[in-house]
């Protein structure tokens, strides 16, 4: 099959080339990719993976093959997908229990945009407890997660505070306050903190009593250096936060909302996928708003 492999020496570590066909296990379903879309994590850790791997984690397409064990979606049924790797080919094979049946109304370019990004702010938000009528911060809130964060705390009753360097579009998502740096804001009782480096310490230090901060990402790349007694004081909580797996039923609550309108969905920039260095190369400069898509073409 054709994929963008790992390729040394290529400018991005990656290139479109040739790989061996995947071989799905007895509950994994063979999916024929029509759409994939790009995380920081994956693009920026492609090039440590072993020469000619596939990478990618989110993926959109057509049913190929259904599970051996009679487990999930039939052949021909559009899917939303999750994995580890493999979502760059031609052709993924993908355990039932982290795929869903994408509505007909939802193009597949649009729900490959979900996986990762929707499930992460979904899942951040359900770990920190009822929203309704509390102060929830979302940094870093102009990328894929971040738009999703905003839209989904809003939807539960949260007051969204989104701090963006971007911020063009968010108040309509639902943010009640969009700023750029977190000075003077008051204080908090949920941050979704993607950003990292001394934006995390800032978050941090406007949590209130009792509030929970959710570290799921460091996209700054940069080291948080807390000031001596910044973490001594009232009782507050930073939770070190991973999205986890089984990601199916998720992606199906997911896709409803977006399929009933309730849940928009950004995409940023969106092409061939002849055109991998220019998209990675935007996502990870931080040019785009919103979520990468390839088209398979």
């Amino acid at each position: 099959m054709r994929a963008l492999v790992v390729t040394p020496g290529s400018p991005s570590g990656v290139a479109l080339s040739e790989a061996p066909d995947p071989v799905p296990g007895p509950n994994e379903l063979l999916v024929e990719v029509r759409n994939s879309s790009l995380n920081y994590g994956d693009v920026s850790g492609a090039a440590g993976r072993a020469a000619g791997s596939v990478p990618g984690w989110d993926a959109a397409g057509v049913v190929v093959a259904p599970a051996a064990d009679g487990a999930g979606p039939a052949v021909g049924e559009r899917v939303l997908s999750f994995g580890g790797a493999g979502a760059w080919g031609e052709l993924r094979a993908v355990p039932v229990r982290d795929a869903a049946v994408v509505p007909e109304s939802v193009d597949l370019g649009v729900a490959a945009a979900l996986p990762v990004a929707g499930v992460t702010a979904l899942r951040a938000l359900r770990a920190s407890g009822s929203l309704l009528g509390r102060r929830v911060l979302v940094t870093g809130a102009s990328g894929g997660v971040g738009r999703y964060a905003v839209q989904l705390a809003a939807g539960a009753g949260a007051h969204v505070v989104a701090s963006a360097r971007r911020g063009e579009g968010l108040a309509e998502l639902g943010a009640r306050e969009v700023v750029d740096g977190l000075g003077g804001i008051a204080p908090v009782d949920v941050v979704i903190e993607n950003v990292g480096g001394p934006r995390l310490v800032e978050a941090w230090n406007a949590l209130a009593a009792g509030g929970v901060l959710q570290s799921i990402g460091g996209t700054s790349g940069r080291p948080s250096e807390f000031p001596p007694y910044a973490t001594v004081g009232p009782s507050r909580t930073l939770h070190s936060f991973q999205a986890g797996s089984a990601y199916g039923a998720d992606l199906a609550f997911l896709l409803e909302l977006v399929a009933t309108g309730k849940l928009a969905v950004d995409v940023g920039w969106r092409g061939s996928w002849r055109r991998f260095d220019e998209a990675a190369a935007a996502l990870l400069g931080r040019q785009i708003a919103g979520k990468a898509v390839l088209d398979h073409d």
